[in-house]
């Protein structure tokens, strides 16, 4: 009788699980505890689990994590810097779908804003939450200008201006601020339902005419 009949391992598979172990290396660990410690962000809120938890989740013993992370605070980080990107490649993929200076792209780069805040609530509010170190941190700043140039960039594109300039720089701020809020409002249930419907389109579209009109 074979292996696979006594309900065990081939040699086969037996050889292919060994590969898989040896294969396996530090980058997919970090990576791997890291999307364990994201989905508990999203289940229980950033304080409502811990990291003995995720390694539960993620597969892998309590001391892994401390050999990528010094603490707790740079775990919540690292979920926050791949949050931002996500984040930002999500607005990069949305305006690069419509031509520069067309009121589509204004709207999709909204729209992918407001869904990335839908899908990932827990991080989207870490993202903005994260206050312990976080001014001090470089590689938070670096995103976090980053992502907003995307919108200086869109909003130069659509007026014909430097993004670089202070008209572009103030006209993207004041767009942000609005998506950023109602984004918020969408997240925390304050819509309510037995209020008028919200159309997002229409709604983006009313705030890019406002806060892009060319005087």
């Amino acid at each position: 009788m074979s292996n696979a009949e006594n309900g065990e391992p081939s040699v086969a598979e037996s050889k292919r699980l060994v590969e898989k172990k040896t294969s396996y290396h530090h980058g997919d660990l970090r990576l791997q505890l890291l999307e364990a410690v994201r989905q508990l962000v999203e289940d229980h809120g950033p304080d409502g689990f811990s990291i003995a938890e995720a390694c539960r989740r993620a597969g892998v013993s309590t001391a892994a994590p401390y050999k990528h992370f010094r603490d707790r605070g740079e775990i919540m980080r690292g979920v926050v810097q791949l949050g931002m990107a996500r984040l930002r490649g999500a607005m990069q993929e949305a305006a690069d779908a419509h031509p520069p200076g067309s009121p589509e792209r204004i709207v999709a780069l909204g729209r992918s804003y407001i869904a990335f805040a839908r899908s990932e609530p827990g991080v989207f509010r870490m993202v903005f939450g994260l206050t312990e170190g976080h001014e001090a941190d470089a590689e938070l700043t670096r995103q976090g200008e980053e992502t907003l140039g995307i919108v200086e960039g869109v909003v130069g594109d659509f007026l014909g201006i430097d993004p670089a300039s202070p008209e572009a720089r103030l006209r993207a701020y004041a767009l942000w601020c609005l998506v950023h809020g109602h984004s918020f409002l969408v997240i925390d249930d304050k819509l309510s339902e037995k209020g008028p419907a919200i159309d997002e389109t229409a709604f983006l579209t009313l705030v890019g005419t406002a806060m892009l009109s060319r005087r």
